[in-house]
């Protein structure tokens, strides 16, 4: 084992969410993997907000994880936080669009107030099934040996016009899904910054590490070592 990792996921936990609870189960499956003891701390997001960007040097990687959230007014504040800072960010499930959203507040993309995202298009609280399409090498890499079906209670659907403006501004679309909409994004010229719609916990086992939770961990353990 190497020296261990520590990891900071944000979130208002609730051991009684299955997301919550495959959370920790998914850190520990990929810290076997890559035999790296990993600590993990969960933050509440209203106390998140309330610390300097230097206190999270401490930490290795930053995970913000799905809701539901006490208080979603909150999450500005953290995507504020770790926006521009150089430690590898993870965002799963429904965080996935109040980051977007918070890309258009920044860029003022939507001058008018204009609808340019759908509701949820999941239906009660229920998971269901999305075919991840790679767009790019490096997630076609990650995807080869793992099944492309993940399980999500959140999916979006975005207007045509904004998803180009964001690619055209700092996004990257790493992976859709059947319906063509973004499944994975990532922020332009950032090591890791990662945001899936879905949430690749649920599918990780100790057996089959989720490969996008692992690699998260292995540029944690990159940070590590250059900290």
């Amino acid at each position: 084992m190497s020296d261990s990792l520590k990891i900071a996921i944000i979130g208002d936990y609730n051991f009684t969410y299955n997301s919550h609870h495959a959370t920790n189960l998914s850190l520990d499956h990929s810290a076997d993997f890559l035999e790296v003891e990993v600590n993990y701390y969960w933050i509440k997001i209203n106390e998140a907000v309330q610390y300097k960007p230097i206190y999270f040097d401490q930490f290795d990687g930053v995970w913000i994880a799905p809701g539901p959230y006490l208080n979603v007014f909150f999450l500005n504040g953290v995507f504020r936080l770790f926006i521009d800072q150089h430690i590898p960010i993870l965002i799963t499930g429904d965080a996935f669009r109040l980051f977007i959203e918070y890309i258009i507040n920044i860029h003022q993309f939507n001058p008018y107030g204009e609808k340019l995202i759908s509701e949820n298009l999941v239906s009660g609280a229920n998971f269901e099934r999305v075919n991840i399409v790679p767009k790019t090498k490096t997630f076609e890499r990650l995807y080869e040996n793992f099944n492309n079906l993940e399980l999500t209670s959140s999916r979006f659907s975005l207007y045509p016009q904004l998803l180009n403006q964001l690619k055209g501004a700092c996004i990257d679309v790493e992976a859709t899904n059947q319906f063509d909409d973004p499944e994975i994004i990532s922020l332009s010229n950032h090591l890791f910054f990662v945001a899936c719609s879905f949430c690749p916990q649920i599918s990780s086992t100790r057996d089959i590490p989720h490969p996008i939770i692992y690699t998260f961990l292995k540029f944690a353990q990159e940070r590590s070592v250059q900290v």
